[in-house]
């Protein structure tokens, strides 16, 4: 069984759920949200203060990667806890509450005003392009 086949196994009781291979994984995406980062065998649900507290509760840890500056940064993804490997009932809800994180903060995304451009910043203006 490949590794698609087996996350399209294991994602299965959510119902329409796509997979996009991204950076050195794979996304799962339900109606066009990403709720989950597969990086090698490891898969990290979507967090946020809501469902935080069941990551925490099992001493889940965000994924994080170490940046060029040497500082480490801990995303918003979190590891699942390997017991819902073997409970798709469980794992389900987990999921669907990391679904919902996303759309959260998306939603949050959307309604955060943009930063107005810099006092004295102006763009060039662009040269039309000749025919």
């Amino acid at each position: 069984m490949s590794d698609m086949e087996f996350l399209a196994e294991l994602f299965e009781p959510l119902g329409d759920v796509t997979f996009r291979r991204m950076f050195s994984g794979v996304g799962a995406y339900r109606h066009g949200v990403i709720f989950a980062l597969v990086l090698g065998d490891v898969i990290h649900l979507k967090v946020d203060d809501v469902n935080r507290p069941a990551f925490l509760a099992e001493a889940s840890t965000p994924f994080s990667y170490a940046r060029k500056d040497g500082r480490i940064v801990a995303t918003s993804y979190w590891r699942i806890p390997d017991r819902l490997l073997d409970d798709p009932e469980e794992l389900r809800v987990w999921s669907l509450a990391a679904i919902d994180a996303s759309i959260r903060a998306s939603a949050a995304k959307a309604a955060k005003p943009r930063k107005p451009a810099k006092a004295g910043k102006t763009s060039k203006p662009r040269r039309p392009l000749s025919g």
